[in-house]
């Protein structure tokens, strides 16, 4: 099953009716119908409201809101509101509520409160999804189910404590072979009965922190442990919903690049993927980018959905700035660039108390229709009809993949060593930025993709290397492509256990390296890297590398080191393949350097790649036609030339190949080829 099919990209957000009278839903409807928006997400937090006591279930409210939705033509994505718990709940079980990383055991409040190993919890909630999928199945305003929302958080209480016990005789079998994947010889951990495990936290393994750890084995199983709890909770909801509606896809709204959860364990049980999209408003355009790329590769270059943003502001930090004139729309066709296939906001009018009541909304406190981000909105969602379904079920045909790995980044960041001021998205980024400023297109994978498509794959600080991925990335060479990878790659297998050879362990063969020291070293501390003519800046780590039949491309500057290769290329197979290994963290000028000449070699250089700010996105409609997004991020307007003969799908304009073409600031056209 796929995402729900529409006209066109659907439009709205997060609705909650309920915090309002109903007069409210009047002026609400007609703003909406102002605004162009047709989708609600709603129910994402209504459990008190639907079931206000054990025995008891009132849909009163959930009624009139679907009924006046399917009166007015919209269509809902009706949540089963499981993600934060009624306080009866929490009073007559008390062991649903979460016991701390300290040992705590939490009383009622705030959100995502629930142990998702609790039978009081599961049995509730699954009769909470029934009940709604029994009741609303067949209503004219269903579009999507959304079960719970923004799962995450961990728990350590005696019933987790258990579970994790089944998971790991589950995982493991035998204590033999849990004590060999965990080196339990080390510091006298040998386990005799499974009874004697204890989840990793402050009070066990723990003493710095939820990062500082005696034993990465058992923290590294403690993470897969809970995405797959957690997943349990999302399935036995999605199981009851099938029992009653057997059509309606099933999704749930991830949130990017977010440590806690391995999205690609979750991947093939979404009927779609959605996400929340909330980066920091001072990130690099290729941020939120990145992590469009990344939903996208959870479903094999499916579309998602974009489920959630903010019309102006958050309320979540410290400090919140406002999007500027322009933002709004730029972030929105960003995501359709990358795959969105539906584009929602939180939330559609402002909370009146609580926490989010300074959130930014589509309407204000005051209801009214002539502020600046109703006027975007609305602007937007005429933009948005007018596009139809050109873009739907677009595909992005990328022949450059980034491996993105949950068990390299749990286990870099959690290891004692060689730096623990290496950060795995920094890294990670710094590469897929340096790729998409080029102007290539970039599927962001898991390691366990079919990589047969790609004549580029970027794997920076595989840390981790798994069953036979190094083989299938020695394919991708052997056929002609290019393999990158960095420092701290190929250093443990699937257990966080050193390989018991040189660094980089199972990649040697394709970079043709041996690394025998490394070097850690403060943030202040710089060492110069010369790349051709380009002097670069590298920190962090420097590994002293051997070449075993690789070249050096690049060489420190300092140190006893000085000379020694920090980047090589090792030419591979007989048919021009290479493995590049960059041993250091090198600054962005550095990055794009190397990138840029491995795309070169494969004609992948996009038409503007001398335009930093400009970005460029391919899709394919599902009748062939491409369609090609050109974003400007600056203030200031770009001057181009077309690289293409084609029709702007937002203004209806035929551009000609060869005559100029200018973008507005922060302006974006959509070319459909000829």
């Amino acid at each position: 099953m796929t995402a729900p099919r529409t006209p066109k990209i659907p439009y709205g957000g997060d609705y909650n009716p309920e915090q309002w009278p109903e007069p409210v839903w009047d002026d609400d409807h007609r703003l909406f119908t102002q605004a162009g928006i047709d989708t609600f997400t709603v129910g994402v937090f209504s459990w008190s409201l639907t079931q206000p006591a054990p025995d008891t279930y009132d849909f009163t409210v959930l009624d009139r809101v679907l009924d006046r939705a399917a009166t007015e033509n919209r269509r809902i994505c009706l949540a089963t509101g499981t993600a934060a718990l009624p306080p009866w709940l929490a009073k007559r079980h008390p062991e649903v509520n979460r016991t701390d990383f300290e040992g705590r055991r939490h009383r009622y409040g705030q959100r995502h409160n629930f142990c998702p190993s609790s039978p009081a919890y599961r049995d509730h909630a699954t009769a909470m999804a029934a009940r709604l999928a029994e009741r609303y199945a067949d209503h004219p305003a269903l579009l999507a189910w959304h079960i719970n929302n923004e799962y995450g958080g961990a728990c350590y209480c005696d019933l987790c404590a258990e579970a994790f016990r089944e998971w790991l005789q589950r995982r493991y079998g035998t204590l033999d072979a849990l004590n060999d994947a965990w080196w339990s010889t080390f510091w006298s951990h040998r386990f005799t009965d499974f009874a004697e495990i204890e989840p990793p936290s402050a009070l066990t393994e723990h003493w710095r922190g939820p990062d500082h750890t005696a034993f990465q084995g058992i923290t590294l199983d403690y993470f897969r442990f809970t995405t797959d709890a957690l997943l349990g909770c999302f399935l036995a909801e999605k199981e009851v919903i099938r029992a009653h509606d057997q059509d309606t896809p099933v999704t749930t709204n991830f949130m990017g690049m977010f440590r806690p959860l391995d999205y690609h364990r979750w991947a093939p049980h979404l009927d779609f993927a959605s996400w929340d999209s909330y980066p920091p408003l001072d990130a690099p355009p290729t941020w939120p980018a990145l992590a469009h790329d990344l939903m996208r590769g959870l479903k094999d270059g499916a579309p998602f959905w974009l489920m959630e943003q903010t019309p102006s502001t958050t309320a979540c930090r410290d400090v919140n700035p406002l999007r500027r004139p322009g933002e709004l729309r730029l972030a929105t066709l960003q995501a359709v660039a990358h795959g969105a296939d539906a584009a929602l906001y939180f939330q559609m009018r402002a909370s009146r108390g609580a926490c989010e009541k300074y959130h930014g909304a589509v309407i204000g406190h005051a209801g009214r229709d002539d502020t600046r981000v109703f006027r975007e909105v609305a602007e937007l969602g005429r933009e948005l009809e007018a596009l139809g379904d050109a873009t739907l079920g677009a595909r992005t045909p990328a022949r450059t993949a980034l491996l993105f790995d949950w068990d390299s980044w749990w286990a870099l960041e959690i290891s004692d060593g060689p730096s623990r001021l290496v950060r795995y998205q920094e890294v990670v980024h710094a590469y897929y930025r340096a790729a998409r400023e080029a102007g290539a297109d970039v599927d962001v994978v898991p390691v366990t993709a079919d990589l047969t498509a790609y004549d580029v794959l970027l794997a920076p600080v595989l840390h981790m290397v798994k069953g036979d991925l190094a083989e299938r990335l020695e394919a991708v060479a052997a056929r002609g492509g290019t393999v990158l990878t960095t420092f701290l790659s190929g250093r443990v297998d699937e257990h966080d256990r050193a390989f018991p050879t040189d660094v980089p362990g199972p990649l040697a063969p394709l970079m043709g390296v041996r690394v025998d020291e490394w070097d850690s070293r403060a943030r202040d501390f710089v060492q110069p890297v010369r790349l051709g003519e380009l002097t670069c800046e590298a920190r962090l780590l420097f590994e002293i590398v051997l070449p075993r039949g690789a070249e050096p491309v690049g060489t420190y500057g300092t140190d006893f080191y000085a000379g020694t290769p920090a980047v090589t290329r090792n030419r591979f197979g007989g048919s021009g393949g290479e493995g590049w290994y960059v041993a250091t963290a090198l600054d962005q000028p550095g990055v794009d350097w190397i990138v840029r000449r491995i795309l070169t070699r494969h004609d992948l250089l996009g038409p503007y790649a001398d335009h930093p700010a400009l970005e460029t996105a391919t899709r394919v409609a599902p009748d062939g036609t491409r369609l090609h997004f050109l974003l400007n991020h600056a203030p200031e307007p770009a001057h181009l030339t077309a690289h293409t003969t084609a029709t702007d799908l937002l203004t209806g304009k035929r551009i000609e190949e060869g005559e100029p073409l200018t973008l507005d600031p922060l302006g974006t056209v959509i070319l459909r080829g000829q």
